[in-house]
């Protein structure tokens, strides 16, 4: 079937016609030839003198031209039949903390110490990009929570945008609860048996609006299944001193994200370092995923190249004809003359300029 992606785009055939009536004429810089028997020539020639443009056959390549340029910007497309896609997987967002505390290094990965939001972007990227046939985002969350990247197929963005991610972009604190309400907001509108969250902190929840069992309850009416993570080493074998020389693991909230798992009929799980954060990414490879209902896909083969090539010759074509006008093109395209040529003009000019010497 033949469609045109953007029809508007004829809006703008009356552009030239426009532009000539609102722009002051082109001056040409030669000098004007103002005929003093321009009265005596109609006479001979038997019509009026018209200061008008070249006529239609003249224009007639330049309209061509123009009605070529504009179907091929209109996007012409061949669309082929609808073609059922199905569709499997799971509506998974991913919430990670980005609060101060998740800058500090005392996670081991390939034998260094790094941080715990870089060992979040490492494990957790390489977890989001493998979801083959998953809906995907990101949430960010610390003072408030920022839906980074909607649920989309584009799993490589979404891993870009979560290797961006800064400490402290979402403020200081951490609103675990407001993390789950942007979540539930984001996943009710998605099938119940899909709706999957990772919450993924280090901390006790010390901001935001909603209390995290208030949403966490919220959750499980929704249907919204949150697998919370605990991030950070444990506080006797860390051996980085932090702020004032507290390790911030002590602030981890276990029992309170063991119930937002309880609740909504998740899991909890504890990662000290990045052999168990992989783990924990295998153990969540092993959800069952949900068949959602089937999409359709339409074929589209693109056919702007035609008009657009066929306008490029036409131009070729003109301008061939401009250059060398002792052509065939040139003559078909000739403007028909004012006085149209006849045996006896020549010497009826000549006898006119004779009498107005006299």
């Amino acid at each position: 079937m033949f469609e045109l992606a953007w029809p508007w785009i004829f809006l703008l055939l009356p552009l030239p016609w426009l532009a000539r009536l609102l722009l002051p004429a082109a001056d040409s810089g030669e000098p004007v030839l103002k005929v003093g028997f321009l009265d005596e020539l109609e006479g001979l020639a038997g019509r009026r003198a018209r200061l008008n443009l070249p006529t239609w056959r003249q224009q007639a390549p330049f309209l061509l031209i123009w009605l070529l340029l504009l179907l091929a910007a209109a996007r012409p497309q061949w669309l082929g039949d609808p073609v059922p896609v199905s569709a499997s997987g799971r509506d998974l967002l991913v919430a990670v903390d980005v609060s101060g505390s998740m800058d500090f290094p005392d996670m081991q990965w390939q034998n260094d110490e790094i941080s715990r939001l870089d060992l979040v972007k490492a494990l957790m990227g390489d977890f989001l990009q493998d979801r083959q046939g998953d809906r995907v985002g990101l949430i960010l969350f610390g003072s408030q929570a920022y839906l980074q990247a909607p649920l989309t197929f584009d799993r490589r963005t979404v891993r870009t945008f979560l290797d961006e991610a800064q400490i402290g972009i979402a403020g200081k604190n951490t609103a675990i609860g407001d993390a789950i309400g942007l979540a539930v907001k984001r996943l009710r509108q998605r099938p119940a048996q899909s709706r999957v969250l990772i919450l993924i902190t280090d901390g006790a929840n010390n901001g935001g609006q909603i209390h995290p069992l208030t949403a966490a309850r919220l959750a499980a009416q929704e249907g919204v299944r949150i697998y919370t993570i605990g991030i950070g080493a444990n506080p006797e074998a860390s051996g980085t001193p932090g702020l004032l020389g507290l390790n911030p693991s002590l602030d981890l909230d276990e029992a309170a994200l063991k119930e937002i798992a309880d609740i909504t009929h998740g899991s909890y799980f504890r990662a000290h370092d990045g052999a168990e954060l992989g783990a924990i990414g295998d153990t969540l490879d092993q959800l069952e995923p949900v068949a959602q209902q089937p999409t359709q896909a339409r074929t589209a083969i693109e056919l702007y190249a035609w008009p657009l090539g066929l306008a490029l010759l036409l131009s070729v074509l003109l301008v061939v004809a401009v250059q060398w006008p002792d052509n065939q093109l040139q003559r078909l395209l000739r403007k028909p003359r004012f006085l149209q040529p006849h045996p006896e003009w020549r010497q009826r000019l000549k006898r006119l300029r004779l009498r107005r010497r006299r």
